[in-house]
């Protein structure tokens, strides 16, 4: 009777901690029921920010959130309306099946959207030496990745689309400033379908305010799609210690999961 009354005991101090609500999903996410939106973590160190050899700011760990997924307006700071689309914008969104979202298919996610996955910046080299080039891993989607040339060239001349474009940097004091033009536009900047097209320029601005927490202000100069540049504000936070990417296989046309109308990761086509 003492064993059992000391294993109730402990199952009844366990139920409150069982019954506490999760952490809603990081800013940028929106993957119903995705591993790791559910995850608790700890406050972002606010401890001042670290610095690579040569004085530049450190932008290496793995960050959470960042970027659209679901609402680019909502996401970005901005109210419902605001942003600047063009009539054929609007008619052709009013009309989209959210299923054809490019990125269901395993396609790019583009900029500035970011899968509800974690991410991390590489910079290179990074001893003693001014860095060269500066990449962008992403988690979801196909692990994509980004690379900036941060040499000092330029954009060149005659450029081939591609899904994140010809990506140039430098540094504005501490900020990273990302330029970037060459796009094939057909991403959808969210779910909702915010279009772009080959006319995109977009103009990045990452600030690590400190250890545990990055800015990024995102401006959208298309003329193609829209009547007027506009700019988005985002936020990500750095991820759990010990946290790292893991694997993530996509294929274009994917046909299991989403794509192929399968919710349950064991059902099989017919």
């Amino acid at each position: 009777m003492k064993r059992l009354l000391i294993v109730c005991a402990a199952i009844a101090a366990t139920l409150p901690l069982l019954a506490q609500p999760q952490e809603p999903a990081p800013q940028g996410g929106g993957a119903v029921g995705a591993i790791g939106q559910g995850v608790r973590r700890p406050p972002p160190p606010t401890t001042p920010t670290p610095r690579l050899p040569d004085g530049s700011v450190d932008l290496s760990g793995l960050w959470v959130g960042g970027g659209s997924e679901q609402n680019l307006e909502q996401q970005g700071g901005l109210q419902p309306g605001e942003i600047p689309a063009l009539p054929w914008v609007k008619e052709m969104m009013s009309k989209l099946d959210p299923t054809a979202d490019p990125s269901s298919y395993c396609l790019p996610m583009g900029v500035p959207r970011i899968a509800p996955y974690p991410w991390r910046f590489v910079q290179y080299p990074t001893s003693g030496k001014k860095a060269t080039h500066l990449y962008i891993l992403n988690e979801g989607n196909i692990h994509t990745y980004r690379q900036i040339f941060m040499d000092g060239r330029k954009h060149p001349e005659d450029l081939e689309g591609t899904w994140f474009g010809h990506s140039i940097g430098w540094w504005d004091k501490d900020t990273l400033v990302i330029d970037s033009v060459g796009f094939n536009g057909r991403v959808w900047m969210d779910r909702r379908g915010f279009p772009q097209t080959e006319k995109m320029h977009i103009i990045e601005r990452y600030t690590r305010v400190n250890m545990g927490n990055i800015t990024r202000e995102v401006t959208i100069d298309d003329p193609g799609a829209y009547s007027k540049p506009f700019t988005l504000k985002f936020a990500a936070r750095l991820s759990n210690p010990g946290d790292e990417i893991m694997e993530y296989i996509c294929n274009e046309n994917n046909q299991y999961g989403g794509a192929g109308g399968f919710t349950d990761a064991s059902a099989k086509p017919q």
